[in-house]
């Protein structure tokens, strides 16, 4: 097995420890006195933590030049998945008890529930895509294009979580500034060829007038 093998192999369980963490204190009782609040909060925060990672992954391969990085994206990103759907399930499940009525009232009465069930639908197409066969169908080109929804789903869960925090905003404010630092570094690469082409156009241009 490959190093990243190996890696893989790690990261897999160390990615179902708050899984695990949340079923034990559940099973023990102690999950505080709002268990169903104690569920969303935590499913909901690793859903925006293992986000975050996935997103880190292409900055970080790219300042380290270790390309071997790029291999555990996918593993990350099913896992926020993964998590997310938890945090759904917590709610339509607990929370609202599959009341279809209720649950249709509360996504178009209140926006935080409207954004934090955006920011859902729009990791679906993403997880769907994930596999090699549907990025060979759908081509490399269109396939980066609707993975960078994983941008608008990160965004609208920062803003869910935000608003759905009356009073203590510390968290939301954390993961909010670590996407910024992350959408910011995408629009510097984004940004420079296109600065250092009109810098070259504007040399030559100078040039030909000196001559």
């Amino acid at each position: 097995m490959t190093r990243v093998g190996w890696l893989k192999l790690a990261i897999f369980p160390l990615c179902l420890v708050p899984l695990a963490w949340l079923v034990w204190n559940a099973a023990n009782s102690n999950l505080g006195a709002n268990p169903i609040e104690a569920i969303t909060h935590s499913t909901g925060d690793w859903t925006l933590r293992l986000l975050l990672i996935t997103l880190a992954i292409t900055p970080l391969r790219k300042l380290t030049g270790q390309l071997w990085l790029i291999q555990l994206r996918r593993m990350f990103g099913l896992f926020a998945y993964f998590y997310a759907c938890l945090h759904f399930l917590t709610y339509i499940w607990l929370d609202q008890g599959f009341d279809v009525h209720s649950i249709a009232k509360d996504v178009y009465k209140r926006p935080f529930i409207t954004l934090g069930f955006t920011a859902f639908v729009l990791l679906l197409p993403l997880a769907v895509t994930s596999t090699r066969k549907m990025i060979q169908r759908l081509g490399g080109r269109r396939w980066q294009w609707l993975h960078r929804l994983i941008y608008l789903s990160a965004a609208a869960a920062i803003v869910h979580f935000t608003w759905a925090m009356k009073k203590d905003h510390h968290r939301p404010i954390e993961y909010g500034i670590v996407l910024a630092v992350l959408l910011g570094y995408r629009v510097v690469v984004w940004a420079m060829p296109k600065v250092a082409g009109k810098r070259g156009g504007a040399t030559a241009v100078a040039d030909a007038a000196g001559d």
